[in-house]
């Protein structure tokens, strides 16, 4: 027991002298204001300064007095701030007070600084400057501004005595409004601006008048267009709905529109692609702007949409890039091209060519500019508004149609390679549908303006027109590329009435450069040991089921069982070419890489020639070719008449192609012509010269 009670005594004693704890920071530093002065102010201007402290146990306690009037000291962080009075002007001095938080007992620190405060710096004279308001008209949008200078910004703005349909902006002294017709006349408009100067703010005020003008009264409105162009189903439909008078802008509204047209409703243009054959009644109406009262104009048009003719003439065509043929099919029925070969023999080689072929499957050699824009593309010209421009061939002038081209210098070129360059075929393919010719060219180069071309060949796409034989053209069959493509405008039609152009890795090669078969006439041979032949028509067997494909790739399936694939070039095995285009659906196209090539026949071919076997026979003989006048002064017209037998196609080189025996020149300076007249065998030229005094 005396033991316990001893270490009782001695713990309490060490309890007794340990150091006493109240749950404050301690400081043993001297408490201390640091600030040694406090920054000048002035009146009407905001104020800020900071007092500190150190030392002691934090937080502390400011305290302040004799502080100028409208400043005041912030107890727990010591920020001085206000707006000094007007009556502070001079110099305070100010006791600042600073109190710890040490425990019993709370330690301060005391400084006397002293503040300046400055008299405000007296304002510019607030003033009105401007002088007049703009006229404005009933039912016109009137837009106008007050604008102020001197005192202290921000500005308000006010106004009494606007014309009724007018207010004014308090922020930005705007005046915005459509005037009403009662304010038809001068108004004398009373403006206030008051500034932001404290304490007393400054106003100016002016006097403005604004003239508003009674609305012309609009002419009557009405509908000009008489008569709706027709359209062809499944091709893209253009049209437009005019109207004059009253006051623009219009609002235009149709109902009977056949199916898949719509009207735009801020231009009148009426477009889209329609199914419904026959002639529809279109109620048309324009609403104008007139104010307050807005104008109506009625009237009843009508379109009539034909279907899909062979027939459809050349000058049908849409122009511009990727343009619509509306139809329009080119060369005659009995073309290759265009020939319906669903029950034509299988040829004997078939099941060997096929079976190397097996495992490549179909390939659309185009898509959208989104997917790459693979593809051929074309443009569709007016000679009349286009010229003929010299394209230098520079890969085989001697099998190339050297005469002028009508190009625009925004035709596209296959792969859009940069100015003055190359990056693969190139191609460039242009129809005229005043004349009805297609040049094409590849290897195609656009250089500042001028064009170059590996090769450039002419087609006449009223006839069969044949090309000699062994001449290579854009294409390495001999063959025109265009017609093989498949283009947007006549899936959407809902039929393809002609072959397809298709790529394979090999065609036969021998020393005399490779076989061809009809219709190709040139050869392009890179192995002796496939038996596939340029030219050759591969068809897709009857029994192939295309009911699950979609709509638009069972019209090309379609062309396929019916006028088949032709053989036209050395590349991918099964890729077949189309036109880039916008609108075609990237991902339901690549669906036909579903079908193998073991779905194919091969269709009987013909006899197989090379350069040297190849047909032969006379070339056109040219009877005469003459002029008019072989001698005239600049500028004067001369006729320029021929006569030629056993020709295919003719062209005049510094004219273009030519039809008929005769063609109108009217020469600047003295120009020899040449007349150049093919054929399936071969070329004949005669050239006439025309001097110019």
């Amino acid at each position: 027991m005396k033991r316990v009670t001893l270490f009782a005594i001695f713990l309490f004693a060490i309890i007794a002298a340990a150091p006493k704890s109240y749950g404050q920071r301690h400081n043993n530093r001297q408490l201390a204001i640091t600030t040694t002065s406090l920054p000048g102010g002035t009146v009407g201007k905001a104020y800020s300064s900071q007092i500190a402290a150190t030392g002691g146990a934090t937080p502390y306690t400011y305290l302040a007095s004799g502080l100028p009037s409208a400043l005041s000291i912030n107890s727990a962080t010591g920020a001085i701030s206000g707006t000094p009075a007007q009556s502070t002007v001079g110099t305070a001095s100010v006791t600042i007070t600073v109190k710890d938080s040490t425990k019993p007992t709370p330690k301060s620190a005391i400084s006397n600084l002293q503040i300046t405060i400055k008299a405000a710096v007296a304002a510019k004279p607030l003033s009105i400057t401007t002088t007049s308001l703009p006229s404005g008209k009933v039912g016109v949008a009137y837009t106008s501004a007050v604008t102020a200078a001197g005192g202290i910004t921000p500005y308000k703005y006010s106004a009494s005595g606007l014309p009724s349909g007018l207010s004014i902006n308090s922020s930005t002294g705007a005046i915005t409004g459509t005037p009403a017709q009662s304010s038809v006349g001068t108004a004398s408009v009373a403006i206030t601006v008051t500034d932001s100067t404290t304490p007393t703010a400054q106003k100016a005020t002016s006097s403005l008048p604004i003239t508003i003008a009674a609305s012309v009264v609009p002419t009557t409105l009405s509908i000009t267009t008489t008569s709706l162009p027709g359209g062809t189903v499944g091709v893209a439909y253009t049209g437009s709905v005019t109207a004059s008078g009253g006051t623009a802008p219009y609002l235009y509204s149709a109902s009977g529109l056949p199916s898949g047209l719509s009207i735009n409703s801020s231009t009148g243009a009426i477009s889209g692609t329609t199914t419904a054959v026959g002639a529809a009644s279109v109620s048309v109406t324009v609403t104008d702007s007139t104010q307050p009262t807005m104008q109506t104009a009625k009237a009843s048009l009508s379109i009539t949409i034909s279907a899909v003719s062979a027939g459809v003439a050349c000058g049908n065509l849409s122009t511009g890039n990727l343009a619509s043929l509306n139809g329009y099919v080119p060369f005659s029925s009995s073309s290759a091209w265009n020939t319906n070969i669903a029950s034509a023999a299988v040829d004997p080689t078939s099941a060997t060519i096929i079976s190397a072929l097996t495992g490549s499957n179909l390939h659309p050699d185009f898509d959208t500019p989104a997917d790459g824009g693979d593809g051929i593309p074309y443009v569709v010209v007016d000679s009349n508004a286009t010229p003929g421009v010299t394209v230098t061939m520079n890969g085989y002038p001697d099998e190339s149609d050297i005469t002028l081209y009508p190009i625009p210098l925004t035709a596209p070129i296959e792969g859009a390679p940069a100015n003055c360059s190359t990056n693969g075929d190139n191609h460039v393919l242009v129809l005229d549908k005043t004349k009805c010719w297609l040049y094409e060219t590849w290897s195609t180069e656009l250089c500042n303006g001028t064009w170059s071309a590996s090769n450039g060949a002419i087609w006449d796409l009223t006839t069969n027109e044949r090309r000699p034989y062994g001449w290579t053209s854009s294409d390495a069959a001999g063959l025109a590329v265009f017609p093989g493509l498949v283009r947007y405008d006549e899936v959407a039609a809902g039929a393809i009435n002609h072959a397809i152009r298709v790529t394979v890795n090999n065609t036969k090669n021998d020393l005399n450069s490779g076989y061809f078969v009809a219709p190709a006439t040139h050869a392009a041979g890179n192995s002796s040991s496939t038996s596939n032949i340029m030219g050759m028509r591969l068809r897709l067997k009857a029994s192939f089921n295309i009911s699950s494909y979609s709509a638009s790739n069972q019209v090309i399936l379609k062309a396929m069982q019916q006028y088949g694939l032709i053989v036209a070039d050395n590349g991918s095995n099964m890729y077949f070419q189309g036109t880039p285009d916008a609108r075609w659906n990237d991902s339901d196209l690549h669906n036909l890489g579903n079908v193998d090539a073991s779905a194919f026949d091969v269709v009987q071919m013909g006899t197989e020639y090379d350069s040297v076997t190849a047909p032969t026979g006379a070339v056109p003989a040219i009877s005469s070719f003459t002029a008019s006048q072989t001698s005239v002064a600049a500028g004067t017209a001369v006729t320029l008449t021929w006569t030629v037998s056993g020709d295919s196609y003719d062209f005049i080189d510094l004219v273009g192609p030519v039809r008929g025996g005769t063609q109108t020149v009217t020469p600047a300076k003295t120009t020899t012509y040449t007349l150049n007249s093919t054929n399936q065998f071969g070329r004949s030229t005669q050239s006439v010269t025309v001097t110019v005094k």
